[in-house]
């Protein structure tokens, strides 16, 4: 027979396979995509894993070429970006992935450090086993992006472990403004960062999980006070200047 601890083992595995899959689905290589909100995904994803650095040009027409749409799909994608201030739309300039001000780093923290140590405590309070299994999972994927070297994607599920822990809490209107939070400090760790530990340190994500796994809220909230300090000590807050990159390059995953 196969005992609990092997099944909840193997739940675990198949969980970091299907995030990994996530983490690692392909790239868009030129085929159409119908859909705004499908490109508005694959520009995300992008950002999010550092392949497109904030203040970025955002052209119509490359963006166009790559996935095969016209100039109004792209545009409706930009606009959906730039609701969730990933992308900054300058008048008769364009698109450009949007680039925080140090100002706006501090705040963007600030607000974190209000907003996910009570939302962790609650997680904490309310977790139960699947809840528990899902963040392990997360935690699984992410060493494994590491291991691999995809810093990007590491950095993407890092992020999505804290959304997580903000969907077990079942606040829901609180999660959708720390899921916009987390985005925005992808850019603010693309362009401050001065060390790995700005990734999120390994450690901390799993004492985070012990807490929430014993159901232990104080100790919750207390971790993540203390790691998002962390996080945001890891950052250099100095401006850094913007490199030109090939957009149809990066979309096209071409190094």
């Amino acid at each position: 027979m196969v005992s609990r601890a092997e099944r909840e083992e193997d739940s675990s595995h198949v969980q970091s396979n299907r995030i990994m899959k996530k983490a690692f689905a392909s790239e868009p290589s030129g085929q159409p995509v119908s859909s705004s909100a499908g490109i508005a995904e694959g520009l995300a994803r992008a950002i999010h894993e550092h392949r497109l650095a904030p203040g970025t040009k955002l052209g119509e027409d490359d963006i166009g070429d790559v996935y095969g749409v016209s100039r109004t799909v792209v545009r409706a994608a930009l606009q959906e970006l730039a609701h969730d201030k990933l992308v900054d739309i300058r008048r008769h300039r364009g698109a450009f992935v949007a680039q925080p001000s140090i100002r706006e780093a501090r705040e963007v923290f600030e607000a974190r450090a209000l907003l996910e140590p009570r939302t962790a405590r609650s997680a904490a309070e309310r977790a139960r086993a699947a809840d528990v299994a899902l963040l392990r999972a997360h935690i699984e994927a992410e060493h494994r992006a590491l291991d691999d070297r995809d810093i990007g994607a590491a950095l993407r599920l890092s992020g999505l472990f804290h959304v997580e822990i903000s969907k077990i809490a079942d606040q829901h209107i609180i999660a959708r403004f720390i899921e916009g939070l987390i985005a925005q400090s992808s850019l603010i760790i693309a362009l401050y960062w001065q060390r790995a530990s700005a990734l999120c340190e390994q450690h901390a994500h799993h004492a985070l999980l012990e807490a929430i796994a014993a159901n232990d809220g104080a100790r919750a909230e207390e971790l993540m006070q203390s790691h998002l300090i962390d996080v945001l000590s890891a950052l250099d807050l100095r401006d850094r200047p913007v490199h030109d990159v090939s957009l149809k390059e990066v979309l096209l995953g071409r190094d």
